[in-house]
This record gives structure tokens, sequence and C-alpha cells, in this order.
């Protein structure tokens, strides 16, 4: 599921973009990118490496990591790394027009929301109300239900035993340089660029 590789000698690397770096506009730019993935993640990468470097948690998976380690740096870097992997990998610039899941998910979403504008409502209010930085996941529990769910800083569903389909990251390094203080305008355009099939392919079904 994740792109994310580990080298046993250098660490965690760097995920692979599924796209180029200008592949998202006017969404999100090229800019956006090389700032938000090639910076930031890089940084949370490099960070995650030396803190588990000869450490318990160096012979764990990532979301290993996520699930057990403290609050505090270990879980911030771990938790931010495996966010952005999961963001970076769930945005496609072939989306089509009127950008909507199908098949299982579409079912789930109609199941427990009714339908997918209710979703998408629902998701960009509680990313409008998250105060400060965060994410907001739609997530699945064991049962299979979905559940959108509010995470401060670098933390993620799975530390609650579920698991993250679709993240919308609202710390504002994620949308500044393209929507300034906009926040919920770059919500609602990135339902544009959604790729449902990976999408669907994170659920256990």
């Amino acid at each position: 599921m994740s792109i994310l590789t580990k080298n046993s000698i250098t660490g965690y690397q760097m995920p692979a973009l599924g796209y180029t770096a200008s592949a998202l506009e006017p969404v999100i730019s090229k800019a956006t990118i090389e700032y938000h993935y090639g910076k930031h993640l890089q940084t949370y990468i490099d960070n995650l490496n030396k803190l588990i470097e000869g450490s318990e948690y160096e012979k764990l998976t990532l979301r290993e990591i996520v699930r057990q380690a403290p609050e505090g740096p270990l879980l911030n870097n771990a938790g931010q790394v495996l966010n952005h992997t999961l963001y970076f990998e769930q945005f496609t610039p072939f989306a089509p027009a009127n950008n909507r899941p199908e098949g299982a998910l579409s079912s789930a979403i109609r199941f427990d929301f009714g339908n997918f504008d209710t979703l998408k409502k629902k998701m960009e209010e509680t990313a409008g109300a998250l105060f400060g930085s965060g994410w907001v996941w739609l997530a699945q529990n064991e049962g299979g239900k979905l559940d959108i769910v509010r995470c401060h800083n670098g933390d993620n569903p799975i530390r609650r035993g579920l698991t993250p389909l679709y993240g919308i990251d609202v710390w504002e390094h994620a949308y500044y340089l393209d929507y300034q203080n906009r926040r919920a305008e770059h919500v609602k355009q990135l339902w544009n660029i959604v790729d449902w099939e990976m999408i669907e392919s994170r659920m256990d079904i």
C-alpha cells in the first residue's frame, strides 16, 4: 500500500511521486509540491531516521512505530512521514470531471453517510473547525464502518485502531503558498484530484 521504502543501512527513503511536481496544478502548485513534499517531508524523514537509529524502534515498520511511539518527537515525525506518504499518493492528475468514488467505497459512503455530497460537506466542516495544525481523515474501523476523524499535529487514525483512507492536511504549509488563509477553498479543490481507486485500495474489504 505505502510507497515509502526503508533501506537497511540508510533508513527510510523519500517516497517517489506518481506524478510530476506541476501535474496537480491548479489545485496544488508546483511550488507547493516542491516545498511541501521536497522540504517538509524530507525533514520529517531525516528526523525519523535519526530518532530511531540504534533504538528499539529501528526494526519496526513505520505503522508499528506510529502505533507504539509515545507522545513527543518520535511520534510527531513518524506520524508526519506516514501522513504525508499517504497524502501524496492519494492524488492523480488524471481524475475525471465530476470526480467521485465508485464500487465498494461508494457503497460504504452511502451506507454510512447517505451520499457522497454529505461526506464532502462533513469533511469540509471538520477541516474548517480544526483549530491549529493537523489532519482530517476518512477512516474505516475493524467492522468496516467509515468515520471522519480529526487528528492534531502528526497524529494518525491507526493509533485508534482505524485504517486511514483519505486525508486532508490542514497544516498551513499544505496550502498557504496557493490559497493564503483560504483553507476552505483549498479543501474544496482537493476533491478534483483525489484518486478514488487508491483510496478504495486502502479499505479492508
